[in-house]
């Protein structure tokens, strides 16, 4: 029992010297800004819709006629920075679309009801002409 003393004194000396000696690193914690956080997640956001764009099945077969191969343009799209994910995405947005057949519809309603209501056509039995 003796012999075992010495070995945990000389254990615990080396390992108090294994600490001191040990670089001390200073630990950095900032606030993370509103604008920082946006930003990382607009750009979660703008890679998930350019990911679903590249599942549709219309611009998949578009892609192959191209000669691009759909799992190659994923990739692509994934290594992009967080600008150029932005930019497309506005480039995407700019382009004209055959979709926004509600906004149309719309439009022509109120088209139809301000011609009904100067008395100029007489389409909609609820709206009553200015006269």
């Amino acid at each position: 029992m003796s012999i075992r003393l010495p070995y945990r004194k000389c254990l615990a000396l080396l390992l108090s010297f294994a600490l001191l000696g040990a670089p001390v690193l200073p630990a950095h914690a900032a606030m993370i800004g509103t604008a920082q956080a946006l930003a990382a997640e607009q750009g979660r956001v703008d890679r998930e819709r350019l990911a679903s764009l590249l599942e549709r099945e219309d611009l998949q077969r578009q892609l192959a006629t191209l000669g691009v191969d759909p799992q190659d343009a994923k990739q692509r799209v994934a290594s992009l920075t967080d600008a150029e994910v932005n930019r497309l995405n506005q480039r995407l947005a700019e382009l004209p679309a055959g979709g926004d057949v509600l906004g149309a519809i719309l439009l022509i309603f109120i088209v139809f009801v301000i011609t009904d209501a100067i008395g100029a056509t007489d389409i909609f039995p609820f709206v009553h002409p200015v006269r």
